[in-house]
Order: C-alpha cells, then sequence, then structure tokens
C-alpha cells in the first residue's frame, strides 16, 4: 500500500488558499445592491458587507411614520445580505468537495 503523497496534499492546499485568497479579493471588490419599498430605498455594499452607498427615495418619508425609513433601511441591507451570501455560495472554492479536486491519489488510492 502506497504511502501518503505529502507532495500532492502540500501542492492541493496551496492551491486551495490561492483560490481562497482570490476570492475574498473578488468579494471586497463586488458591489451588490439591496433595495427595499419597490426600491424606494437602496442600499449597496461590498461582498464583505461594508455598506457604501444609502439612497432613499422621496417617496420614503412619510411625515406621520418616520420610523418607517429605518425599516426600509433595515430591509433594503437584509436584502444585500441574501444577495452578498449567495455571491459568497458562488465564489468558495471549498464549497462541496469542488475546490478539493480528486483527493484519491493522494492518500495512495489511484
Amino acid at each position: 500500500m502506497p504511502g501518503l503523497d505529502l507532495g500532492g496534499l502540500l501542492a492541493a492546499a496551496n492551491q486551495a488558499a490561492e483560490q481562497l485568497a482570490a476570492a475574498q479579493e473578488s468579494l471586497l471588490s463586488a458591489r451588490v445592491q439591496g433595495s427595499a419599498g419597490g426600491g424606494v430605498v437602496r442600499v449597496v455594499v461590498n461582498g464583505h458587507l461594508h455598506l457604501l452607498e444609502v439612497a432613499i427615495g422621496p417617496e420614503a418619508v412619510d411625515p406621520d411614520d418616520p420610523s418607517m425609513i429605518g425599516d426600509l433601511v433595515v430591509a433594503a441591507f437584509a436584502d444585500a445580505q441574501q444577495q452578498v451570501a449567495e455571491l459568497q455560495r458562488q465564489q468558495d472554492p471549498m464549497s462541496g468537495l469542488g475546490g478539493l479536486g480528486d483527493l484519491g491519489g493522494l492518500l495512495g488510492g489511484g
């Protein structure tokens, strides 16, 4: 029975680390928009959920219910969070086993 292929394991680990670093960099530069109230309130975040922009349309301002603006901003941010989570899933090199490649040869099988 052949031994563990440490060189292959190290190469796979290095490749996974490079893919993860590239995915993190891509997320940092991503701009994702969330909206609420039919687009009356929009927020833009990056892939690390840093808030970059907030846009509030005049129709969002209700003098009889000023707290509605806050609710709409929170809802728009939640929308952006969901979109970033999906983007992270798509860019995750380790999602499933796809980022690991064929492990059969690493453990001497194959």
